[in-house]
């Protein structure tokens, strides 16, 4: 066993395996793996194998497409066989919300190069025979989907890897995990030490006790999942090519053939969860009791479907413990606060997802970079606010809706309230309906007075549409409050603080007292956030950003203040609450409540001022496109800022208004939103953010990329979209496809309905060859919409509303 290497990988998984080769073909020769048992024991020996392109967020898709693909490739390398039966996926809908479903699926597919089809139920049944269509109403075709050989593939990963260079040891325990002072590991086996420059946490269903020997605990919990196998079916002995894989939504189960029977697997509603608190180290090749019972719902649903599966016999019950994060995408990257020490765990999908999770963490070893936005499955979108109890409570609802509708307004119960504010019961006495944002509570929107608090899911416009109006008339014609705890805040100060953050943003710093947007980008000049920098003093500075990105943020900045002692960095998270107000009466209602002059507080200027009895920070700012003011003050403080913000507002008509409001006002005024319009994937140029970077201004991350981009054009470019809603109740959400003359250019990254301007708008890249044409089209729930481009944003295009006295 070698004494160092550069990357030691711990769990000899198909994931792990991924990784290992994936180094090796980066060039990372100087590798080892190291398991615990023998390659696959866990999860991976003992999976369905099943795999398809199918998944929420397009670059999680177009890693699965990559995974499906690599497959050939590591055959011919590895001269291991990797049981690849691409027989082709149907997707089929029993009700019209599952067939709009796999509508968005379809359109999405579009613009990433997926060739799925609808097809009619006669197709159906000559592709799959055994299926009674009288059930369905629709079907999506992918002929990329199948299955594969479990142990083939995760040995033809073990070969390729070793091939390049990579060393595995079985049978060889890792007992523990020690940090160097230069920032390596000690990797202490049972069979020896190895000293790794690089460690990854591939551990499946260890992955929770190898993060605990340095201190990490992971949120992800393993779930005991069952499929059966039938004996020899004479249906499928006729049969002249083999059956394509199935999703069959009303009974949450898949489906493919097995040699000449079937298997069929379920995500039950009576799940159970395995091991909840520690994993045996013993457990290996093991499978768990099987319990039909459980599944018996869903089995009945089966037998209806697939009528000849009621009459077969069952071959063999495999019940056995898959690992999952609470919204099951995978856990990957760096840990926060942790040197060199990375994961790639929680893979519940491993043989959709292993390659592509092997590409994405290798190349952020190698280059510093994933080499897109993969956010979806960073493991710094969870805080150590996603505790055990909080992680088993909704990984048990995710494994429950596996094959659920996902609606895009859809807020679920599970765990709930976790984070909450001092103002939570004021704004719930207010009929507040609530969404969760890295596990804190905030408003949705207000329903109105006897209206049952709850939005019902829909693709389509919700009851929550003619509220929402409300509020948004509101902030536009008298004044709205809304709280903005869910934001993200930072406090940079020390003597060194401001040439630190100027060297880590793109825009000049504002003077003291004043406000300025800023974007970070990465060396490569894309967009790693997009902030409001506000200057209380020389050397003291409040940053504000998006909630949802504050670990995966504050990864970045620790990493750059390695080695600077003349900088503080604090998260405030909840030690710094805020209420934002806006609308043509607010700097009347703020005038109210503090002996400020607001007179000569312009707009981008920043302060500490009393509001009401209580010390707060103000900024002259608003997110709506109107005059506003976002008040920070200590949690102690909101309660009592709240109330006297609502009482002083009663005579100018102030209106409670929630998220659902923020974001139809921000697309009025054209404003891009983080994880949407501006994410990794992008460089600021084509974001239209290029004003707020400035080459010329010093040294910064980025700036030779910046430089460059400046001067380019990118092969994409962000646009806004007036669409044509044909008299429907449709808008577009995000990833619906743009298309100009009935080619595919773009897709939209986020929409909503103007209800001020009576505009059903939308952003969208698109290819920057077209990007000045006026007339395209929009793809939305299977309709074609007429979208035209809008030179300026419909609202108030000049801003004079929002900087106006």
């Amino acid at each position: 066993m070698k004494s160092h290497v550069q990357v030691a990988v711990i769990g000899g998984g198909v994931v792990g395996c991924s990784v290992l080769y994936h180094l090796t073909k980066l060039g990372w020769k100087d590798v080892c793996l190291i398991e615990r048992s023998e390659l696959t024991a866990g999860s991976t020996w003992h999976a369905a194998g099943g795999m398809h392109t199918l998944n929420s967020d397009p670059n999680v898709a177009k890693l699965q497409n990559y995974t499906i693909n690599l497959y050939k490739e590591l055959e011919e390398i590895s001269g291991q066989s990797c049981g690849i039966h691409m027989s082709g996926g149907i997707m089929v809908a029993d009700t019209p919300e599952r067939l709009e479903f796999l509508k968005t699926a379809h359109a999405k597919g579009k613009y990433l190069g997926l060739e799925s089809e609808f097809i009619d139920m006669d197709e159906v049944k000559k592709l799959h025979p055994l299926l009674d269509t009288s059930h369905f109403c629709g079907a999506l075709y992918d002929p990329l989907e199948g299955h594969v050989d479990p142990s083939g593939v995760t040995h033809a990963y073990a070969k390729a890897a070793r091939i390049g260079g990579a060393k595995i040891y079985r049978q060889c325990p890792v007992v523990d995990l020690k940090q160097t002072p230069e920032g390596h590991w000690e990797v202490i086996t049972e069979k020896g030490t190895i000293h790794a420059e690089h460690v990854v946490n591939c551990g499946g269903l260890w992955a929770r006790e190898v993060g605990r020997m340095v201190g990490l605990e992971l949120p992800i919990l393993a779930m005991e999942h069952q499929y059966l196998i039938t004996d020899t079916m004479p249906e499928v002995q006729a049969l002249d090519k083999e059956l394509p894989h199935c999703i069959d939504f009303a009974g949450e189960m898949y489906m493919r053939q097995e040699g000449q029977g079937l298997v069929m697997g379920t995500y039950e509603q009576a799940c159970v969860a395995w091991s909840e608190r520690q994993t045996p180290w013993h457990f290996g090749h093991e499978l768990l009791n099987p319990d039909l019972e459980r599944i018996s719902p869903s089995l009945e649903v089966a037998f209806a479907h697939v009528p000849a599966l009621a009459e077969a016999g069952i071959k063999q019950t495999i019940n056995g413990p898959f690992t999952f994060a609470p919204d099951g995408n995978p856990l990957v990257g760096p840990v926060r606060g942790l040197k060199n020490f990375w994961v790639a765990c929680g893979v519940m999908a491993g043989f959709s997802q292993g390659g592509g999770v092997g590409l994405a963490l290798s190349n952020w070893m190698v280059h510093g970079d994933p080499g897109s936005d993969i956010f979806a499955m960073d493991v710094a979108r969870y805080g150590d606010w996603a505790t055990m109890a909080y992680t088993n409570t909704k990984v048990k609802e995710n494994y429950q809706r596996r094959f659920r509708i996902s609606y895009p307004n859809e807020e679920l119960p599970a765990a709930r309230p976790h984070r909450t504010t001092a103002i939570y019961d004021l704004l719930k006495e207010k009929n507040a309906v609530f969404g969760t944002s890295y596990g804190l509570e905030h408003a949705l929107w207000f329903a109105a007075e006897g209206q049952t608090p709850e939005e019902i899911p829909s693709f389509r416009r919700s009851n929550a549409f003619e509220q929402v109006a409300a509020e948004c008339q509101a902030v536009r014609n008298q004044v709205g409050l809304l709280e903005i705890s869910n934001f993200a805040k930072y406090r940079i100060s020390g003597s060194g603080a401001a040439a630190w953050l100027d060297n880590l943003l793109a825009n000049t710093l504002p003077a003291t007292g004043k406000m300025v947007l800023a974007p970070m980008l990465n060396r490569a000049g894309k967009l790693l956030g997009d902030f409001t920098v506000a200057r209380l003093k020389d050397n003291e500075f409040y940053i504000f950003g998006s909630g949802t990105a504050e670990e995966f943020h504050m990864r970045w900045f620790e990493q750059r203040l390695e080695g600077v002692t003349d900088v503080q960095l604090e998260c405030l998270r909840s030690r710094l609450t805020g209420l934002s107000i806006a609308g043509p009466h607010a700097k009347a209602l703020l005038t109210k409540l503090t002996h400020h002059d607001l007179d000569d507080f312009s707009f981008m200027s920043f302060a500490s001022i009393d509001v009401g009895h209580a010390p707060a920070l103000v900024g002259r700012i608003s997110f709506t496109g109107e005059q506003g003011y976002e008040i920070w003050v200590e949690p102690d403080y909101l309660r009592a800022v709240y109330m006297s913000l609502t009482e002083a507002g009663a005579e100018f008509g102030l209106r409670l208004f929630g998220a659902r409001a923020l974001d139809s006002l921000r697309h009025e005024k054209g404003f891009g939103g983080w994880t949407r319009e501006f994410t990794p994937d992008y460089q600021p140029y084509q974001a239209g953010m290029g004003r707020f970077v400035k080459p010329a201004k010093g040294e910064f991350i980025g700036q030779a990329a910046a430089a460059e981009n400046a001067g380019q054009q990118a092969d994409k470019v962000l646009i806004q979209l007036a669409i044509d809603d044909l008299g429907g109740d449709a808008d577009a959400v995000a990833d619906e496809p743009v298309f100009f003359n009935d080619q595919v250019v773009g897709w939209v990254t986020s929409g909503a309905y103007g209800h001020c301007v009576q505009m059903s708008l939308a952003q969208a890249y698109v290819d920057s060859s077209v990007a000045t044409e006026d007339n395209f089209t929009v793809e939305i729930l299977g309709n074609m919409h007429p979208a035209s481009r809008l030179a300026e944003p419909p609202y108030d295009p000049s801003g004079s509303k929002m900087r106006g006295a």
